[in-house]
C-alpha cells in the first residue's frame, strides 16, 4: 500500500511569519495539531501544538512572536508514492509522529502515527474476520459415502 492511500487529507499550512497565537488558532480551527510552514509551495519547517506549549508558552515567548521561532527544521518527510512500510521505517528511524508527505517536493499531507494505527488496526480487523467465521461456524465436510 501506498503513503497517498492512507493520507486523510491535504496538510494545513502557515507561513513562516505567521504568529504563534494565530498558528494555534489555525490548529484549532481545523482540528489538528501540525501545522507545516511553507514559503510560497516550499516546505520549510513543522510545528506541533507540543511545540508551542514546550518551545513558546512554557518559555514565556509572546504569542505574537514568529512561527519560524519555534518551528522543527529540517522536515521529515516521505514521497507520496513511496510504500507504506517506508513510513514504518523513517518514523522508527527518526523518532517523531508525524511526517509530511510530499509530491516533486510540494507538500500534500500530513501522515501521523495516529494515522498508521488506524490502518494497520483496521487490516487486522480485516483479517480476523474469517478466523472469527470459522471459530463461530465451523465447516464440517460431509461424511463420506458407507460401504455396503
Amino acid at each position: 500500500m501506498r503513503v497517498e492511500d492512507v493520507v486523510p487529507r491535504a496538510p494545513v499550512t502557515v507561513t513562516p511569519d505567521c504568529a504563534i497565537q494565530r498558528a494555534a488558532q489555525v490548529m484549532e480551527a481545523n482540528g489538528v495539531g501540525t501545522v507545516a510552514v511553507v514559503d510560497g509551495q516550499r516546505l520549510v519547517g513543522i510545528v506541533t501544538d507540543r511545540d508551542i506549549v514546550r518551545r513558546a508558552v512554557a518559555r514565556g515567548v509572546p504569542g505574537d512572536a514568529r512561527i519560524d521561532a519555534i518551528m522543527s527544521a529540517p522536515v521529515v518527510t516521505i514521497g507520496s508514492d513511496a510504500d507504506l512500510r517506508q513510513a514504518f521505517d523513517i518514523l522508527q528511524g527518526h523518532a517523531v509522529r508525524r511526517l509530511v508527505v510530499v509530491r516533486d517536493g510540494v507538500p500534500v499531507g500530513m501522515l501521523s502515527v495516529d494515522d498508521l494505527l488506524v490502518c494497520v488496526s483496521s487490516d487486522l480487523a480485516n483479517l480476523v474476520r474469517p478466523v472469527t467465521a470459522e471459530l463461530l461456524f465451523a465447516h464440517r465436510d460431509p461424511s463420506p459415502p458407507m460401504k455396503a
